[in-house]
């Protein structure tokens, strides 16, 4: 799968190219937070530990070209499996290897925190989500299942051109599929996807995860002049999924590329993301923000069920999960539990409204003087 050429632009990139189709790379917000200078959306929405995170995939290869992509299409793409495959543990071993070295190079770099260093080298958390389609791995649930095992949560994203992978999935801690339009003509300018019935694929994606019990979530990333329209036809695909949550974030600007479409005035700004939040909100009556991130520009809306005794309870208990997953495997998956069932207690900085507007205030605020 990794030709030279896209060995060397990835690298190029800062990524760490693992065997024949995996990649690791050092998220800046895992950066951040072992500067003490803030944690990423899933600090704030959900209780991760920024520096305890892994950003990982054990497929470089996509099945979309999409205008947004970060990472200027350096990957190559497919519609299924067509190359040598490495072995789960080969590559949850090497990934979480490449990782630690990474992070020992922090080491000489200032403001880094030696306590937030040391304890970055425990990978609590993994973002299976870097770059390509994960779910494209064939033993995808192997590594999830590695990955459990050693005690590290997963954060799983697909682009929802995937289904049968879908409903096939072991529980992972939380499942994502990213909604990047609500219709098929808007999907396909801005995912530009290789299959022909993509949207079709869309909707069977959504279909399957409605039927999974833990926690679920759209991922809709807004790109001005592009899908920040048709509000209604959006209610209308979570009404369909019914997601535990709704992740509103604005596009990120990477730079100006030759294979990119989105420049900076296609970014909106954290009062646009909210207000779009809003619109569709108008629209569903289960779901409300619970959330917001302003640094990064997001917003997280949250179904109802998570709103009890007296509180939003967005955040995870990671070692609930882990425990409930082993529940699951040892009784030969016949066990079952529910999303609600590790859900833990959201801090008050962390909602929407709040002072803080999600940053959280033990970490201190950096602002970059150009």
């Amino acid at each position: 799968m990794v030709t030279p050429v896209i060995r060397s632009s990835l690298t190029k990139q800062g990524y760490r190219v693992v065997g024949s189709h995996s990649g690791v790379k050092l998220c800046r917000w895992t950066k951040s937070m072992v500067r003490n200078r803030g944690g990423c959306y899933k600090h704030t929405f959900y209780g991760i530990q920024s520096h305890n995170c892994m950003e990982a995939t054990p497929s470089l290869a996509c099945a979309n070209k999409c205008i947004f992509c970060w990472r200027h299409h350096a990957n190559p793409v497919g519609t299924k499996w067509t190359w040598n495959m490495d072995d789960p543990q080969f590559v949850v071993d090497n990934l979480i290897i490449q990782h630690k070295q990474m992070i020992k190079i922090m080491k000489g770099i200032q403001g880094a925190n030696p306590e937030r260093l040391a304890e970055a080298q425990t990978i609590q958390h993994c973002a299976l989500s870097l770059v390509g389609e994960p779910i494209m791995y064939p033993r995808i649930n192997e590594v999830i299942d590695i990955l459990h095992e050693k005690n590290i949560s997963t954060f799983l994203v697909t682009n929802a051109q995937f289904p049968l992978c879908i409903q096939n999935l072991v529980p992972v801690t939380q499942l994502y599929v990213s909604i990047d339009a609500s219709t098929p003509e808007t999907l396909k300018k801005i995912d530009r996807p290789l299959f022909a019935d993509f949207w079709e694929r869309l909707l069977q994606s959504i279909d399957f995860l409605k039927q999974k019990r833990q926690r679920t979530v759209y991922r809709l990333t807004l790109v001005k002049n592009y899908n920040n329209t048709n509000v209604c036809e959006y209610s209308k695909l979570i009404e369909r999924g019914e997601p535990s949550f709704v992740e509103i974030k604005a596009v990120t600007y990477c730079g100006q590329d030759e294979s990119s479409e989105v420049r900076i005035h296609h970014t909106p700004y954290h009062y646009e993301v909210v207000e779009f939040s809003k619109k569709l909100l108008s629209y569903i009556s289960d779901y409300d923000i619970a959330c917001e991130h302003e640094h990064s520009n997001s917003v997280l809306l949250a179904h109802k069920k998570f709103y009890f005794n007296d509180t939003w309870n967005t955040w995870i208990n990671y070692k609930k999960f882990s425990e409930l997953y082993q529940k699951w495997k040892e009784s030969d998956r016949t066990y079952e539990f529910t999303e609600i069932d590790y859900s833990a207690p959201t801090p008050g900085w962390a909602l929407h409204g709040s002072n803080e507007k999600g940053f959280d205030p033990t970490e201190s605020r950096f602002v970059k003087h150009r």
